[in-house]
Parts: C-alpha cells; structure tokens; sequence
C-alpha cells in the first residue's frame, strides 16, 4: 500500500467536499443547516491541511503523525453536538423541507469520506493506520449528523399536507 497515494486522493476528495459544503450553504433555507455546512467547509479545510502536512513529513522521510489531528478531532465533537443541539431546537422543520435533497448529498458525501478512510486503514499500518482510523471517526460523526438532519426533515415533509 502507498500511503502518499491515499493522501493524494484524500486530499483531493477533501477539496471538493469543502466545495460543496461551500456553494450549497448559499442556497440552503435552515439556518442549522446553513450554520452545519459553513462550520463544515471549515473543518474539511482544516482536514486538507492536515493531509498537506502529512505529505509534506512523507516528502521528509518522517513518518505519520496522528497527534495532531486527535485535539482537532474533540473539537469536530463539540461542532458536531452544537449543530445537533441547535437543529432539534427549530421549531418549524417544514424549513428544512427545501434543503431535503443538498442534505441527503452531504450525508451520502460523509459516508463516502468515512467507508473511503476505514477502508485504507484496513491497508495501513502503524501511525498511518491511527491517521486514517481518526479521519474515519471524524468523517463518522459528520455522517451521523447530516443523517439526522435529512431524517428529522424528511419526516416533516412526509407529514405535510400535498402542495405543502
């Protein structure tokens, strides 16, 4: 396995995500959501540069490092719980209807990055390993809450009257 392959492509992925996140948090309607995907484009930025450093210490012959990337992973925590905590305190979820399919794609993004990182762990070995095992946990709580915030708007809009 060539870990400087996985990064490259990581990185890579990670860029059009922050894209993503980026462009659609100016079309979306639910303030939660629009907060979620602009914190997000942040964290996915933060991700890209922890990729760049680790093909930077590779281009040095230093090997992985995890330790930096496990304080960001508490704080990605504490954005996670925040946008979960101010989504399930909207009032009126019908809002979120709109937004229902940009959230179905940021969620299946999230699967996509976390499957993408567990599989390659599964291929590291040593620090790399941990390195990718902790982006797969990030992607993971990333994953769960885009998954809850579809859900929670999708049953609104299954409970709305025809016409809406």
């Amino acid at each position: 396995m060539d870990i400087r392959k996985i990064y490259t492509y990581a990185l890579q992925r990670e860029h059009e995500g922050k894209r993503f996140f980026e462009e659609n948090a100016g079309r979306l309607k639910h303030a939660a959501a629009v907060g979620a995907f602009k914190e997000l484009a942040a964290e996915e930025q933060k991700h890209i540069e922890f990729i760049e450093s680790q093909l930077a210490a590779l281009d040095k012959g230093q090997p992985a490092s995890s330790e930096a990337l496990k304080k960001e992973l508490d704080e990605g925590a504490f954005f996670s719980n925040r946008a979960e905590s101010e989504m399930l305190d909207q009032t009126v979820l019908e809002a979120m209807v709109p937004d229902l399919p940009v959230l179905r794609m940021a969620y299946l993004i999230e699967l996509d990055f976390a499957q993408f990182y567990e599989t390659s762990a599964k291929q590291a070995e040593g620090e790399a390993q941990k390195v990718l095992q902790t982006l797969a946990k990030w992607e993971r709580t990333h994953e769960a809450l885009f998954k809850k915030m579809h859900d929670k708007a999708y049953e609104a809009y299954t409970q709305m009257p025809w016409g809406g």
